[in-house]
């Protein structure tokens, strides 16, 4: 199955996942408009818990598994992206920078392994690293330091889900998804009522108008299920070097929506830093498959 090309229409299911993830930013952006941070991811995981769990059969996983995954990416991933999307960084800078996923999944998956860091990894960590300190040059409205080290956060909590679900070995990824909802809702209502105070919370539920719960909805079901279930099918069915780097789509498509949406500028100091963090992104994605291929043109040769 090595090297199997994506069938036309699977490929479409792809586009399709990335188009939904990219987008999800400027989505998100709308929705915090109107719902605070926390009550937004808190409505996001309860919508994607309910009613899909009582349909959905339990993962045959521990439950410790499903319960850090749930923590990990509920509370870490989207609590922390949700806050710094509200003031801190723009839509299409967060879907730059949460890609950084892949480089603290790696890390994480050396600390436990004991594997060693090879060269191309420390080049793309190295390019990566250059457009995010171009980020920190050019803080300003479009990203804060406040903003950038929450989406980092956002990033590594994220690279921290992708470790506990590895564990859990090949399950069905939308069940799992769903069970997992039942460790993200509960923790972010007890934090969106601690924190931004019940008469906030409800306030902005009750005047939550049309607009505001289609993008809940999105996020729910288009992101959550739709996107991790469609996106589990594939890698269930195509080596992962197949379909991997086609993750490298959703901060371009962030970024096209945000400025095509929301109107954020793509001045150049933006796109020197998308280049380096998406170039860091891509050797770090594709020099694999690269040498293996030329490892396998040179044994034919």
């Amino acid at each position: 199955m090595t090297g199997q090309p994506l069938k036309p229409l699977h490929a479409l299911l792809a586009l399709a996942v990335m188009i939904v993830w990219g987008t999800n930013f400027v989505v998100i952006k709308v929705a915090l408009a109107h719902l605070p941070p926390l009550t937004f991811a808190a409505l996001r995981f309860t919508l994607a818990l309910l009613p899909a769990v009582f349909f959905l059969k339990r993962p045959n996983v521990p439950w410790w598994n499903l319960a850090a995954y749930g923590l990990l990416i509920g509370v870490g991933q989207f609590g922390l992206l949700f806050i710094a999307m509200g003031h801190e960084i723009s839509p299409g800078l967060a879907s730059l920078v949460v890609q950084t996923q892949a480089f603290f999944t790696i890390g994480l998956s050396m600390m436990l392994t004991g594997e060693r860091v090879r060269g191309y990894q420390l080049a793309a960590l190295a390019m990566a690293a250059a457009g995010l300190g171009w980020l920190m040059i050019h803080a300003g409205a479009d990203v804060t330091p406040l903003g950038l080290a929450l989406v980092l956060g956002a990033a590594l909590s994220w690279a921290g889900g992708n470790t506990v679900s590895r564990r859990a070995g090949s399950v069905n990824m939308l069940a799992y998804v769903v069970w997992a909802s039942l460790f993200s809702a509960p923790p972010l209502i007890a934090l969106a009522i601690g924190l931004e105070g019940w008469p906030t919370v409800s306030g902005a539920i009750a005047h939550a108008d049309a607009m505001t719960w289609a993008a809940v909805l999105y996020q729910s079901v288009g992101n959550t299920l739709f996107g991790y279930a469609a996106w589990g099918w594939l890698l269930g069915r195509y080596p992962a070097a197949t379909v991997s780097p086609l993750s490298l789509l959703v901060p371009v498509f962030g970024m096209a929506a945000s400025a095509a949406v929301l109107h954020e500028p793509l001045s150049n100091w933006k796109l020197t830093a998308a280049a380096l963090v998406l170039g860091g992104l891509a050797i770090n994605t594709l020099w694999p498959a690269f040498q293996r291929r030329r490892f396998a043109a040179g044994r034919t040769a």
